[in-house]
């Protein structure tokens, strides 16, 4: 049982980065993005494999980030200079990872006959353009609302 409630606890804290970091949020996103359109690109199992390890590699840099921000928020009641660097060289350390994953994408997607059968595609089907205009509106609300942020706008106008 205590192996059980150990990725209860696991999936609580990363339910917490997702509500609380906004940035979470922008890389949970953006690796749904890049693993839907993954479809239309020619990837090897092992193209895959390096796209997964990537992407863990983002949010674990994303998580561990927090991680340094709350016990740096706890340790200090007020600020401190510290703790200031703390978070920096943290968020640095998300910034290096994330742009070594642009890097990464760069080299598993450059392939521009796939790019002309997404737009293709879309031109082609009106109607999953619409879905990608629905979808992306649902991501920018997601990110910039958070769940928690949307669950009180819906709270408030069934209330109302």
């Amino acid at each position: 049982m205590r192996f059980f409630k150990s990725f209860k606890y696991a999936f609580r804290g990363i339910v917490y980065c997702i509500n609380n970091e906004r940035n979470m949020r922008i890389h949970t996103v953006a690796a749904l993005y890049v693993f839907v359109f993954s479809f239309f690109f020619k990837m090897s199992r092992t193209s895959y494999a390096i796209l997964f390890l990537t992407v863990a590699s983002v949010m674990m840099a994303e998580l561990f980030n927090t991680v340094s921000e709350e016990l740096s928020d706890m340790a200090a009641a007020s600020f401190n200079p510290v703790v200031r660097i703390i978070k920096d060289m943290a968020a640095g350390g998300v910034l290096i990872c994330a742009f070594f994953a642009v890097a990464v994408g760069i080299c598993l997607f450059w392939q521009p006959a796939s790019f002309l059968k997404i737009i293709s595609f879309f031109i082609l089907s009106p109607p999953m353009f619409l879905v990608l205009l629905c979808v992306t509106a649902l991501s920018v609300a997601f990110i910039t609302l958070g769940p928690i942020g949307i669950r009180d706008l819906i709270r408030n106008k069934r209330d109302k």
